[in-house]
């Protein structure tokens, strides 16, 4: 390993059937949660129920902060905070997916910020830290969807719907980090279908993300091929039986460590897919995990001459491609054909075109997308073009 960090994640996980159990617990220092949920699902399959009556016999004071969508607005986000602030709230809990996980941070470090100060300009435009003279609200979450990992990261993703652009901060101030999670399997077993799958690509995005680059011997890429290997095997049992438990407990395990930071310890990260997904997402508001698998493979084909080496790796260590007479180009293009299968195998979006995008669409999301630098290859703005215009193209 080449690259120099510090590896340190305060986050406690709480992990089975018997996870919920342990909020009240959790919550023993705090008196005012403010519940963070989406649009009542939560409700309807009784988690709801679960979590409010642990709060009630724990004699806290709940305030509801329902309706948070899939792809959080900075809209909602100014709601939030002025809820937060309203009732000085001093814990905020979320109970649903990463969306509800990235608004909660949102929440957090937005409730006091100076009066005139917006929260998109400080977080998501300027990209400041929270003062270190400022609040920031704890934040715990109770999961029912897996994908993001934002259960277990400082990261927080809203969109601006006015600009039509969708941005992530990865906070460095620790006190983003959330205080706990409680992972049941069993809670996720109420996502559709369409939902899960989604998650899962995500899971395997967020790994490649952080796999494709650098050439050095680094444990972390070991770490991501057994992380890769296991989601695929997990994912394919779960969409046989989506309430199979070890599938399920496999998935979501595999989702917080794909973003808790391990697997990217001493590398430099490549995130164009996000980038480009999340333009995506910005401009037709579809579930994220979907941008994401509607553009990976363009965006890996095209990269994959500047990353030879890894792709062919890839392609041996995850998916089991015998190597006997093929050269690395043959590897590596043999390597993303079974990634492409598997997608396809699971019900994954192959093209933008299935979330609403068309060729009309393509400036609009080429000028939305962040160009990152850490990757085998910095795009240029044709080259996304030809990323977005493949995916249009794609069956």
């Amino acid at each position: 390993m080449l690259g120099n960090f510090t590896y340190h994640n305060p986050t406690k996980l709480i992990f089975g059937k018997d996870a919920l159990a342990s909020l009240a617990a959790e919550l023993a220092p705090y008196s005012t949660i403010q519940l963070v949920y989406g649009s009542g699902s939560i409700r309807k399959f009784g988690i709801y129920d679960q979590v409010v009556e642990t709060l009630r016999a724990a004699g806290k004071t709940i305030v509801e902060d329902s309706g948070v969508m899939p792809n959080p607005t900075i809209k909602k986000l100014r709601e939030g905070t002025q809820i937060a602030r309203d009732n000085d709230v001093d814990f905020i809990l979320a109970v649903g997916g990463g969306s509800c996980v990235d608004y909660a941070k949102a929440v957090a470090v937005s409730k006091d910020l100076p009066a005139g100060e917006d929260p998109w300009d400080v977080y998501f435009d300027r990209f400041e830290e929270p003062a270190a003279d400022r609040e920031v609200v704890p934040v715990g979450s109770v999961l029912t969807m897996v994908g993001t990992g934002s259960e277990m990261n400082r990261g927080s993703v809203i969109t601006n719907r006015e600009l039509g652009r969708k941005i992530g901060h990865v906070f460095t101030d620790e006190r983003v980090s959330p205080r706990f999670a409680v992972l049941n399997p069993e809670f996720t077993y109420t996502v559709p279908r369409y939902q899960m799958v989604a998650g899962i690509f995500d899971i395997m995005n967020h790994i490649t993300e952080q796999y494709f680059s650098d050439t050095d011997d680094n444990t972390s890429d070991y770490l991501a091929e057994g992380l890769m290997r296991s989601l695929v095997t997990a994912s394919r049992a779960a969409v046989a039986n989506p309430t199979d438990y070890e599938a399920r407990s496999n998935i979501m395990w595999t989702a917080t460590w794909a973003l808790n930071t391990l697997a990217g310890c001493g590398k430099t990260q490549d995130w164009e897919v996000h980038m480009i997904g999340q333009a995506v997402g910005a401009v037709t508001d579809a579930t994220h995990g979907m941008t994401l698998s509607a553009v990976a493979l363009p965006y890996y084909r095209l990269i994959m001459p500047y990353g030879l080496e890894k792709f062919a790796r890839f392609a041996t260590n995850v998916w089991d491609i015998d190597t006997v007479g093929k050269t690395n180009e043959e590897l590596a293009a043999a390597g993303l054909n079974a990634m492409e299968n598997w997608m396809r195998e699971i019900g994954c979006v192959m093209s933008i075109r299935e979330l609403g995008a068309d060729e009309s669409s393509l400036d609009a999301i080429a000028d939305a997308t962040l160009t990152m630098t850490g990757g085998y290859r910095t795009l240029t703005r044709a080259e996304v073009l030809d990323v977005l215009r493949k995916s249009l193209a794609a069956k």
